[in-house]
């Protein structure tokens, strides 16, 4: 997924995924800032990850899951 927002200030890029954490300048718009950690919450409970960065403009956030064959 990825947006064409100003970003994300590179000092929060390690932060993003954890629970509760809003950047500051998130701080005055809505949510709660659980939503990334529910990702990577998921994403491991499946053997995968998710991963954020910056791209210019904007954010990209990508879900990694294994492929999984039928035994």
């Amino acid at each position: 997924m990825r947006d064409f927002g100003p970003g994300v200030d590179p000092e929060a890029l390690p932060f993003l995924f954890e629970r509760f954490y809003r950047a500051d300048s998130a701080r005055t718009t809505t949510g709660s800032g659980i939503g990334l950690t529910l990702v990577r919450a998921i994403a491991e409970a499946h053997s995968g990850a998710a991963t954020a960065a910056n791209a210019e403009p904007g954010l990209a956030v990508e879900l990694h899951l294994p492929i999984r064959t039928a035994a």
